[in-house]
């Protein structure tokens, strides 16, 4: 797994992307669409439009990671955005676990307590 560091944020791309880019065309979607550096040592997180693959474009200050992972059978369980948009949501670790694990993170709910906010 790629380690996870308390600096480190993690972003779903919003929407559906072609999941026929690697290295180049993911980087060009998180400079363009996210409007974020792909080599801040921060995760991007792609679905297709099936939501049966996953794709992670990863900085680990040599190079470009792209990690994927495709599901035989059955879906993850994407968050819902509007339409059209097409920006970027941003999660934590722990929600992309979960999702990663085939959790519905609607379904659940974070319990309040105090977080320092960086």
């Amino acid at each position: 797994m790629i380690p996870v560091g308390p600096a480190t944020r993690i972003y779903l791309a919003a929407g559906v992307t072609d999941l026929r880019k690697s290295f180049e065309g993911l980087s060009d979607l998180v400079r363009h669409r996210f409007h974020e550096d792909p080599t801040s040592g921060h995760l991007f997180v792609f679905a297709n439009r099936l939501k049966t693959r996953i794709k992670i474009l990863h900085w680990d200050g040599t190079g470009l990671w792209v990690c994927a992972k495709k599901l035989p059978r059955g879906t993850f369980h994407w968050p819902r955005t509007a339409e059209n948009e097409t920006g970027a949501l941003r999660v934590l670790a722990e929600e992309l676990t979960l999702l990663l694990s085939g959790i519905d993170l609607e379904q659940t709910r974070t319990r309040t307590w105090w977080r320092r906010v960086a």
